[in-house]
């Protein structure tokens, strides 16, 4: 079995197939249409070195710091190895698989500005029961 992402909102229901049934997961066309929008503009941006958090400026104390288009691949990668820690208990597989489903649901949404092979990444490794522990 299948569950689509991008067409409708996710219910419990769907939530339980995919974490504890095995439901396969996959993207529509019209949320990869979203996502492909929302990086193109993310992408103008960073060309036109047009000021906006998070893309081309630091975060918080650093929002004033403007990045320059060479270093903001490197922004976004220490943004995420700085979130990159883990504390306490490890989670149960079904509850690491339904967190990553809520990922996925939110940024094919297309407000992201994610590339795509990260919205596959993940989707693949839903669909291959690999999770984070």
């Amino acid at each position: 079995m299948r569950l689509r992402i991008g067409d409708r909102r996710l219910t419990l229901e769907d939530l339980i197939n995919v974490t504890r049934k095995g439901y396969e997961v996959v993207i529509s066309e019209e949320a990869y249409k979203r996502v492909a929008e929302a990086r193109a503009l993310v992408d103008r941006y960073v060309k036109e070195k047009k000021v906006s958090y998070g893309i081309t400026t630091g975060f918080g104390k650093f929002s004033d710091t403007v990045i320059s288009e060479e270093a903001t691949g490197l922004l976004q990668k220490n943004r995420i190895m700085s979130h990159s820690c883990g504390v306490g208990n490890p989670r149960p597989v079904d509850m690491a698989k339904g967190i990553m489903l809520l990922r996925v649901v939110n940024l094919s949404k297309g407000h992201s500005g994610v590339r795509k092979i990260i919205l596959d990444t993940l989707v693949d490794m839903l669909n291959k029961d690999v999770t984070p522990f």
